[in-house]
């Protein structure tokens, strides 16, 4: 017997509606089976009764965080026992990548927005609007992407000295390291005597060691043996994320005009509206995917934050293009 899953989640809430498990020798969770029986291991995570098999990590991945939203600690047990025979942790991978695409995505509609808004605001043609809003999404972008490689380098280069100044002291004054260690693991909570003795068998592997003081110390994550492709990687992913939901507010700029000539800017204006709200909902769906929160409530919470960025743009370009009009009377 495993979790009902009319029972909420940790959350309180059911993430999706699902079936009733079928009454058998075996609990199934849509197709992953929570009988660790013969059936399992012989065949590889088949389940007896015609389920997926357990053979990838991506399959893993998906069944590991079914299992989190169900509250179901017997199909995570499941799970992770199929995971050791992956030797790694099963985290999906795109996560690592979430909080570019939300900050490049959410910069992107924001800056391409505001140049819309402001074109309402002072009257321009669509035309212009297009030429500042193309123009301005692609440099920005190559910008931001940019000063993503960059600021991550700079982190890198940070925490490769800092590691190197962690193993200097760690080779003239061990004991002084050890101590440090105990005492921190103290100040969280541990006996001394069993900070002492979990310090003392961690200080057998200089390597490790050093990692462990780095996180705990100074709060730095070590960087990857592929840290550079990992920095050129996320500098592409802004870029792309930025340019990809920046062009979102022009869409109406850029389709409709050619199609309905006669179509007024303020018409233009409320589909870009329109457009960048689904946009900003859309992402924050995605983000949701990601964490805890369901697709509705993530979308809404970046629907809302978005839509308040985007009025103080608008109010701000109409606040300027009134007093500069005022000025030139």
């Amino acid at each position: 017997g495993g979790h009902d899953p009319a029972t909420p989640g940790p959350a309180g809430r059911r993430p999706w509606p699902l079936p009733r498990a079928p009454r058998a020798s075996m609990t199934t969770y849509g197709s992953v089976p929570t009988d660790p029986g013969p059936s399992l291991a012989e065949n590889g995570g088949a389940a007896a009764g015609g389920g997926v098999q357990l053979s990838t990590l991506d399959t893993l991945n998906a069944s590991a965080r079914e299992a989190f939203l169900r509250d179901d600690p017997a199909l995570s047990r499941l799970i992770h026992d199929r995971r050791n025979d992956h030797h790694e942790e099963m985290h999906d991978s795109a996560g690592e990548f979430i909080k570019t695409i939300v900050f490049g995505g959410l910069d992107g509609i924001l800056t391409s927005f505001a140049i819309v808004a402001g074109a309402a605001g002072g009257g321009v043609s669509w035309q212009v609007v297009l030429v500042l809003g193309f123009s301005n999404i692609i440099a920005d972008a190559f910008s931001m992407g940019a000063g993503e490689y960059m600021a991550s380098k700079a982190q890198s280069e940070y925490v490769q000295s800092e590691r190197a100044r962690e193993q200097w002291e760690l080779r003239n004054h061990r004991e002084g390291e050890i101590e440090e260690m105990v005492n921190l693991y103290v100040e969280k909570g541990l006996k001394r005597e069993d900070a002492d003795l979990i310090v003392r068998k961690m200080s057998q592997y200089d390597d490790f060691f050093v990692s462990v003081m780095l996180r705990e110390e100074l709060g730095l994550t070590p960087p990857d043996d592929d840290d550079e492709s990992g920095m050129i990687k996320e500098a592409i992913v802004m870029f792309l994320s930025f340019v990809v939901f920046g062009l979102v507010p022009l869409l109406g700029y850029t389709i409709v005009p050619p199609i309905w000539p006669g179509t007024d800017s303020t018409t233009l204006f409320v589909l870009a509206c329109c457009v960048t709200l689904v946009a900003l909902f859309t992402l924050g769906a995605v983000k949701s995917h990601f964490s805890p929160k369901s697709w509705l409530r993530g979308g809404a919470e970046t629907a809302v934050v978005g839509s308040c960025c985007a009025a103080v743009a608008f109010l701000l370009g109409d606040v300027v293009t009134r007093v500069v009009e005022a000025k030139a009377e």
